[in-house]
């Protein structure tokens, strides 16, 4: 792939993930229509990837972004579920579609099957995530569906590891193969652990934002380079590395966390679609290479491994969730449990980018020989992968809504931020009455009040979201408060752009004068409750 191709396929992907947005189609399965399309067109170059770089060229960023916006807090306080999900899961999938693939398709080692499995074994919950925050559900199955997402990763590419060796005739055994788990994903959780402090350390004492947001490109590359180097699992060091950064963004200054936030989205948005569309693009050439399994027949076991994959989350979540609780320290522990939220959590079972990119990783050959049925294993994981996008996702939403799960209670969680933004702020007046009796800080009075205005500000603007919604508009207060407030900045922007047009500014002034606007904008729309 040339550097063309590439711009062309990342820039194609990109609108067409846009255009989705406008659509009630997920942009996922858009895109790759969109790619299966595109590749029977003239002129599409034939997308080729080398095995040996896709799992280290996109796994790390998309995990260190999901890793980093994930609470550790969270995380920790619910380590029974995850763990039994992000790994026990994922093992037993592994092997459970791995033997039905194995006894349902003809002349398919057992060791290709295992490889199989391990590849569309992890769930990944980032759109389930979604779902459910966009619907409200309860706090904690949000939380469990983005833990699981986190870890599985990394218990999947291992078990694909130790599975692909099998395949590839290494004689890995079944002791071997629990060993070799075992020590990448202890050295992996020890990689992560060596590597985040430093490299904290390093981005505290970096003076410029843009200095730390080169850094933070490079932390998952370089964390995942540094856990495989030793035989660790690389995913896993990402991982723990960006749990340990995000639960202390709070001591970087503001500017490089909203580069950050700005860079990671966009990286992130760029390397879905793009292996999304690649999906379509690889279809034709993966159904041609299918050789002795016809189309037809393999659409029959993909049908199989999709039911399978089906049918054994359900298998694991249901006693993984009752059987703990038999223990009245756990029910203790955890309080009352909502009948519905395993089946949530079964059915939130979509397969995407990760099973996409082990997948890809799949070696052509080894030792001179072609990997056993790799065309198969590559068309069942994107059959299987588009299956759960189509039947899952779309199905997903009206099954909670279906099951009327209590959902999140906004007003407890507006006054729980209202009396924690009331608290600070009444820190911050003590503290700037302390700074402002000192003469070395006098101030003008109205620079003294304007500060005072700010934290007063910032103290009223939650308490008024609680408050009735406008009768005439039905926009609650902080609606009218953010639409206000942009219609009087596009007034200051358009004056700004005048004077310039005008020549009475130059651009660089401009741009100043627009950076302060924009930061005055987000301003408003945080205090407004939709930050």
């Amino acid at each position: 792939m040339d550097a063309l191709e590439l711009v062309g396929l990342v820039a194609a992907s990109a609108a067409i993930a846009g255009a989705a947005q406008r659509t009630p189609v997920p942009a996922p399965l858009l895109l790759v229509a969109a790619g299966l399309f595109g590749s029977y067109l003239p002129g599409v170059p034939d997308y080729t990837l080398d095995p040996h770089v896709v799992l280290p060229l996109v796994l790390p960023p998309l995990l260190y972004t999901a890793a980093v916006d994930s609470s550790y807090l969270d995380l920790r306080a619910n380590l029974r579920p995850v763990a039994l999900l992000s790994v026990g899961y994922v093992l037993f999938a592994t092997l459970a579609v791995g033997w039905l693939a194995y006894l349902l398709v003809p002349d398919l080692p057992l060791t290709a099957a295992l490889v199989l499995g391990a590849v569309v074994a992890p769930p990944d919950a980032v759109a389930a995530t979604a779902i459910a925050r966009r619907i409200g559900l309860p706090g904690r199955i949000t939380t469990i569906l983005q833990g699981e997402s986190l870890v599985n990763d990394a218990t999947a590419i291992t078990a694909y590891k130790v599975a692909l060796a099998a395949a590839v005739g290494e004689g890995i055994g079944w002791a071997g193969g629990i060993g070799e788990f075992a020590v990448a994903a202890l050295g992996g959780i020890a990689a992560g652990l060596l590597l985040a402090v430093p490299i904290h350390w390093l981005r505290l004492r970096l003076g410029e934002p843009l200095l730390r947001n080169t850094l933070s490109l490079l932390i998952p590359f370089v964390a995942y380079a540094a856990a495989e180097r030793f035989h660790a699992s690389g995913v896993l060091a990402v991982v723990v590395v960006g749990l340990y950064l995000g639960h202390r963004a709070w001591q970087v200054d503001f500017a490089t966390r909203l580069q950050e936030e700005a860079v990671w989205k966009m990286v992130a948005f760029v390397l879905e679609s793009a292996v999304f569309a690649l999906i379509g693009l690889q279809l034709p050439y993966v159904v041609g290479g299918l050789g002795r399994y016809g189309v037809g027949e393999a659409a029959w076991y993909a049908l199989g491994v999709f039911v399978a994959v089906v049918v054994v989350r359900f298998l694991w979540v249901y006693p993984a969730t009752y059987l703990p609780r038999l223990s009245p320290r756990v029910r203790q522990r955890e309080g009352d449990l909502d009948r519905s939220a395993p089946l949530i959590v079964s059915w939130a079972g979509m397969r995407g980018v990760v099973s996409i990119a082990i997948a890809f990783s799949i070696p052509v050959a080894t030792d001179g020989e072609p990997f056993p049925a790799r065309n198969l294993v590559l068309f069942l994981t994107f059959t299987t992968v588009i299956a759960t996008l189509v039947v899952h996702g779309l199905t997903l939403p009206p099954l909670i809504r279906l099951l009327k799960l209590p959902g999140r209670d906004v007003r407890a969680e507006t006054l729980a931020e209202a009396q924690a933004q009331s608290q600070a702020s009444l820190a911050a007046e003590r503290r700037l009455d302390e700074l402002l009796a000192d003469e070395r800080n006098a101030l003008p009075q109205p620079l003294a009040d304007r500060l005072r205005t700010v934290v007063e500000r910032r103290r009223n603007a939650v308490w008024e979201r609680l408050g009735a919604v406008n009768e005439i508009t039905g926009e609650s207060a902080d609606d009218t408060y953010r639409r206000l407030a942009r219609a009087v900045i596009a007034e200051e922007r358009d004056v700004f752009v005048r004077l310039r047009d005008e020549r009475r500014i130059d651009d660089e002034m401009l741009r100043t004068l627009l950076r302060r606007l924009d930061l005055e904008e987000a301003a408003a729309y945080r205090e407004g409750g939709s930050g």
